[in-house]
């Protein structure tokens, strides 16, 4: 962490040792209620605040080609122990986060009437989301610590994420998940030996009621939009997605950014990281633009949509009642809603709102034109680039990255209300297979 150099707040500016705040703003309460009588649990969010000159002295692009193939190969750029996350990392499913495939989909490009488009796909990390990515950040700063046991909140991709990595490193855990969550969620959970409560509630309730227990037991908590080194560890995947595009002949410095990314959008959390780690290339002189980035929700979910069409600030926001079939971002009040309106709003991005059918028709249409599965949440993030072209907000000859956050595996009876073809029944004759075939 010796390129570190504090933390600072999202809304009020104020400034932070690195050891002197563990999670929020203590001017926007830590857990308790606010002035207004609302939660204000992410209302004072911090960001990690590195010294950009030290680090681009010793830490260049060229010499990107020697580091391991996950995470860690951006070391100075995240806000740990080196020498603890090389300890956990070496022979252990942690060295496996990061570096997942970033395929061109020229044949999705050409349907939509595009000349450059990828997909970045995250359904092939460790526990099959995004989600590893903080999550492996999370067990290194608990071993830190020294932590007894480690918690969170979750839908269930960040919870499995949590449950993996720690099972890795024989790290005690206890989460938190909505009794409505998928069962091949839980199930991975189980498998992991964590200690699972299903709370009888909403997500937004079960975020609360972890972050009450946290503080009541001494837990060390990785919700993310609460616990500052999460965002770190997302926004790493922008440093991939650069590293991994081909070089532009437009661009002049040493790693290339696409002109825009889709990401799918609940609690803020993903598309804040990202915003934060191509501040942070750009901060470096690594890429010379900041893209567009857009963020899509589900209409039964889509609290940040309404903020950014209405013009509101985060802390104006109210909760909404919140349904989708993509359960990884539903959120009645995303809890990342500053810095998510932020990544928007400062690289002239935008918001989209996707019906669970057009997120539902996603999956196969990204199976089918690039072979990648995901579940409902990653293709809401295709279903808004449907939309995006629809509204004449991309060009053809933009450079588009899609971001794909988790494998359609978590959620197999979503994919088969997906599909319209159903499999035939044949007797275990040639003369059957040429009558199934037509």
């Amino acid at each position: 962490m010796e390129y570190v150099l504090g933390l600072k707040c999202a809304i009020c500016g104020a400034e932070y040792g690195i050891d002197e705040v563990d999670y929020v703003c203590p001017k926007h309460g830590d857990g308790g209620r606010g002035a207004s009588g609302r939660r204000a649990t992410s209302e004072g969010i911090l960001d990690v605040v590195y010294d950009y000159d030290r680090i681009g002295a010793g830490f260049t692009p060229g010499r990107l080609s020697g580091q391991p193939a996950n995470i860690w190969r951006y070391m100075p750029l995240l806000p740990v122990d080196p020498d603890v996350a090389r300890r956990l990392s070496e022979g252990t499913v942690l060295g496996s986060v990061g570096w997942t495939p970033l395929y061109p989909a020229p044949r999705l490009a050409a349907q939509l009437g595009l000349t450059h488009l990828w997909v970045k796909d995250d359904s092939r990390q460790p526990t099959a989301s995004f989600k590893d990515r903080a999550s492996a950040v999370a067990v290194v700063k608990a071993r830190e610590r020294g932590a007894e046991v480690v918690t969170t909140a979750s839908t269930g991709n960040a919870a499995a994420a949590l449950s993996g990595l720690c099972a890795a490193v024989g790290q005690r855990n206890v989460i938190f998940v909505p009794r409505t969550a998928p069962e091949a969620k839980v199930a991975q959970l189980l498998a992991y030996g964590s200690t699972v409560l299903l709370v009888d509630g909403t997500y937004d309730q079960a975020f609360e009621l972890c972050l009450e227990a946290a503080q009541a037991f001494g837990w060390y908590n990785r919700n993310t939009a609460y616990n500052p080194a999460m965002s770190e560890g997302k926004k790493t995947a922008a440093y991939e997605v650069c590293e991994q595009l081909p070089i532009g002949a437009r661009h002049a410095a040493p790693l290339t950014a696409p002109d825009v990314i889709f990401v799918p959008v609940g609690d803020g959390c993903i598309i804040g990281g990202i915003h934060k780690g191509l501040r942070d290339l750009l901060a470096l002189g690594w890429i010379d633009a900041m893209p567009r980035i857009v963020g899509v929700q589900a209409a039964g979910s889509s609290p940040l949509v309404d903020a950014w069409e209405r013009g509101l600030q985060g802390w104006e926001m109210e909760p909404v009642e919140a349904h989708s079939v993509a359960d990884s971002i539903v959120a009645g009040l995303p809890r990342d809603r500053i810095k998510a309106l932020r990544a928007v709003r400062e690289t002239g991005g935008a918001f989209i709102r996707v019906g669970d059918e057009e997120i539902l028709a996603a999956i196969p249409a990204l199976a089918q034109g690039c072979g990648v599965f995901a579940e409902p949440a990653a293709a809401a993030a295709y279903a808004g680039l449907i939309e995006a072209v629809a509204r004449g907000l991309v060009s053809a000859d933009d450079r588009v990255v899609v971001l794909a956050t988790g494998s359609g595996l978590k959620d197999v009876a979503s994919a088969m209300k997906a599909v319209e073809k159903q499999p035939a029944v044949v007797e275990p004759t040639l003369e059957a297979v040429r009558q199934a075939l037509g």
